[in-house]
């Protein structure tokens, strides 16, 4: 078994028993799991943040209207079917890295609003960026809370089939 497999058992059996879970009791009495994207190794990558020069404090809208302060630390460039892309990583006032993000599934086979990336820091300025392990944001699950949504310049004109699909609950 996989380490993305055992993972997304552990994140299934937190949402289904833990009182921390965003899912309300109803939901969770009929919770079989989270709906996934098969692995895709190749949406597994390393890449290396380009840092911008003036590493500005910007204000992220949420998904109740609110504003919520982030470093915009600097570009991650990818190739993804040929093509040079790249989204801004984020860094947040607990100094986690960040990258909300919308593609071409979002709104249809993901959640509209967008998913999460938390790209591990490698050193030396690399980052793993596993789009297998996107994940829907806590207002995907229920209004009570408030989400960052993803800045302009990372809605992705691509389809980024991995990670976690839309809620059915």
């Amino acid at each position: 078994m996989s380490e993305l497999i055992k993972y997304r058992i552990q994140k299934d059996k937190f949402f289904k028993k833990d009182p921390h879970s965003p899912l309300s009791a109803e939901q969770k009495r009929d919770f079989q799991g989270l709906d996934y994207f098969p692995e895709n190794p190749d949406l597994r990558l390393v890449t290396e943040v380009r840092p911008f020069e003036d590493q500005e404090e910007v204000q992220i809208q949420t998904s109740t209207g609110e504003v919520q302060p982030y470093i915009k630390f600097g570009s991650l460039p990818f190739d993804f079917d040929g093509m040079g892309l790249s989204l801004i990583l984020l860094i947040g006032k607990d100094g986690d890295p960040f990258v909300p993000f919308t593609d071409l599934t979002s709104g249809k086979e993901t959640y509209g609003a967008g998913r999460y990336l938390e790209p591990e820091a490698l050193g030396e300025g690399k980052f793993l960026v596993d789009f297998n392990l996107a994940y829907n944001p806590w207002c995907a699950y229920s209004p009570a809370y408030s989400c960052p949504l993803p800045p302009e310049e990372n809605r992705l004109e691509v389809p980024i089939r991995a990670g976690e699909k839309n809620f059915s609950g």
